[in-house]
């Protein structure tokens, strides 16, 4: 037993889903979106990092001291997976370990609306689920591919950094590639994956051009592709992807992305105020032919009131379900305001509204 599974111990008895260890620093842990303290020691940079190199494989240390930062994952049997990153910082070394529950949950389990696992039926086409890092991103996909697995009868390729859930191959044939394991990058990984006989390819993050030009070629050729980016709302997934490519292809990319997506999923992760843990808010886009046509006209502006007018289809706008969750007193009015992409709806729940600069 390495010295650090002490704190992994700690962190699964505590609910923790971060472990921070900092030199110079005593470690603390993420519970419920907030960190607290541990009551330890400060860390010394030596023995942190002794303590962090006895986990780590032996390419990714040399690789820590070549580039100051690197991802990989760590098992605990019985426990739970860890997303790890180390990085170098101004007083020495540095970690931060994401858990990863071994048992993927249902998106009945994560109180997910039920269009969400549609979406794991869906033949072909490109699926998005975005948000700022810590939303759950990872987990929602994996709710899906799940739902994949259970239902269908077809061959999945997971391509990320590190790998993250893993999938027992049930109904389908599953296949996990990890980026400076497994294969050199994303973009090297997708281009192989087509002469894989793959269904649906997972990216775990569209991260450059390359990967991003790759993934929608793959949905539109008989493909579905999951991946995620770092975005607040489905107008604004829209832009950033037609934004990373030059101008003079920005419209034959307005086509071919309308063509090929099919669903956006924006989200954002909530404390709970009546009850321990947390609850996604989530933006559900829809690719009707009417918002295919937006995107190829180039109205992304207009998305959000195409989304208030496809409930039918299981859309919905992100302010619209945080609205929700605060109306049934699940979460607080300064969170609700605080994610919100339109504040001003929130500002009459709160007893003294802040004078919010962004807005001025």
């Amino acid at each position: 037993m390495a010295k650090i599974d002490a704190f992994f111990k700690l962190m699964n008895e505590q609910g923790a889903s971060d472990l921070h260890l900092v030199a110079g620093q005593a470690p603390a842990l993420r519970i419920r979106g907030e960190m607290e303290r541990v009551k330890y020691k400060t860390l010394d940079n030596d023995e942190l990092k002794a303590m962090l190199y006895e986990i780590a494989p032996e390419h990714k240390m040399k690789q820590f001291e070549e580039t100051g930062d690197v991802d990989f994952a760590y098992d605990i049997l019985g426990i739970a997976r860890y997303r790890s990153n180390f990085f170098m910082q101004k007083y020495g070394v540095a970690a931060v370990f994401r858990q990863i529950p071994e048992q993927i949950m249902t998106a009945d389990q994560l109180g997910l609306p039920k269009v969400i696992s549609k979406l794991a039926s869906l033949p072909r086409g490109l699926v998005l689920v975005t948000g700022p890092t810590g939303s759950g991103k990872s987990t929602t996909l994996a709710s899906i591919i799940d739902v994949a697995n259970r239902v269908r009868k077809d061959h999945i390729i997971t391509i990320e950094d590190p790998i993250e859930f893993v999938h027992q191959s049930k109904g389908c044939i599953i296949n996990h590639r990890e980026v400076g394991l497994h294969t050199k990058s994303f973009s090297a990984a997708l281009r192989g994956a087509l002469r894989e006989d793959p269904d649906i390819i997972l990216v775990g993050e569209m991260r450059d051009l390359e990967t991003i030009s790759l993934a929608i070629e793959a949905a539109s050729t008989g493909h579905l592709v999951f991946s995620t980016l770092h975005t607040s709302s489905a107008a604004k997934t829209v832009d950033r992807i037609i934004e990373v490519f030059p101008a003079d292809q920005q419209n034959q990319i307005r086509s071919t992305l309308s063509d090929g997506l099919r669903a956006i999923i924006a989200q954002v992760l909530f404390k709970r105020v009546d009850k321990k843990g947390r609850s996604p808010a989530l933006e559900i886009l829809i690719a009707t032919p009417a918002v295919r046509n937006l995107i190829r006209e180039r109205k992304t502006h207009q998305i959000a009131s195409m989304i208030q007018t496809g409930k039918k289809y299981g859309m919905r706008l992100l302010d619209d379900a945080i609205m929700d969750m605060l109306n049934n007193g699940w979460i607080s009015a300064v969170d609700a305001y605080a994610k919100a992409n339109d504040k001003g709806k929130f500002r009459p729940f709160l007893k003294n509204p802040p004078t919010d600069f962004t807005e001025a």
